[in-house]
């Protein structure tokens, strides 16, 4: 069954190492290559397993760490001079350090874009109030968690009913778990039980909710609970 979801409109290759980065709590000058090429590529299998379109990028990546890898297996001569030796990680630890720079400098130019905002329309109502979680959630963090749902079902799993869920079935079920609260949790989104095709179809429906812009994904910290609220309409109520 293919689903089309194409998974370039979230982040690119750099954002998964920045996160695998932080995930591990790994120092970015001394990147365990072998541990971080053999997680990126596990999440590239679950992206295929999901039939996510995996954008070029991303290949060229995983081939770009697997040559670094071979590289720091290859051996080390002793009448070579260890301080001229040329560390084959420092071609991805430049990127890395350039990209998180840019990332950062892009952030405060997005906050201070939303403070003028508010400035010229204070009486546009808040997306999230002090209550809310407020930490942003990536694509690789659903994934996270994604994959534990996906495990789970894997272990429980009965394919034995036909079942024909579109993304569409999925989006209607879970605006209609946010129908009159302020918040999920992302697990609620799946009932027990459900089939492999059924958790993939329903995590897919949650990524073009995203995508349209019609709910967020929030967390009160990094790689912790996440919570999807809908989008509020401004000079609505939904409280």
């Amino acid at each position: 069954m293919e689903y089309g979801i194409k998974l370039e409109i979230f982040e690119g290759p750099m954002d998964l190492l920045l996160h695998l980065i932080q995930k591990n709590d790994l120092d970015i000058y001394d990147i365990p290559i072998s541990k971080i090429t053999s997680e990126y590529i596990a999440y590239l299998n679950l992206m295929k397993e999901m039939n996510l379109e995996v954008a070029g990028d991303f290949l060229i990546m995983a081939a770009t760490l697997m040559r670094i890898k071979s590289k720091m297996l290859l051996p080390v001569y002793g009448d070579e001079d260890e301080e001229e030796l040329e560390d084959p990680r420092d071609e991805i630890t430049k990127r890395l350090l350039e990209y998180k720079k840019f990332k950062e400098a892009s952030k405060v130019l997005k906050t201070n874009l939303e403070n003028q905002k508010d400035i010229f329309f204070r009486k546009t109502v808040p997306e999230f109030t002090a209550e809310d979680f407020g930490v942003d959630v990536s694509l690789f963090d659903l994934m996270d968690a994604f994959r534990k749902v996906l495990e789970s079902a894997k272990k429980s799993s009965k394919e034995i009913i036909k079942e024909e869920f579109t993304i569409e079935d999925k989006i209607r079920i879970i605006l209609s778990l946010l129908e009159g609260k302020k918040f999920v949790s992302f697990y609620s989104i799946f009932l027990k039980n459900e089939t492999l095709n059924s958790v993939i179809v329903t995590f897919l429906a949650l990524l073009e909710l995203i995508k349209i812009g019609q709910i967020y994904v929030r967390q009160n910290e990094a790689f912790s609970e996440i919570r999807i609220y809908r989008k509020r309409m401004h000079g609505t109520d939904t409280e």
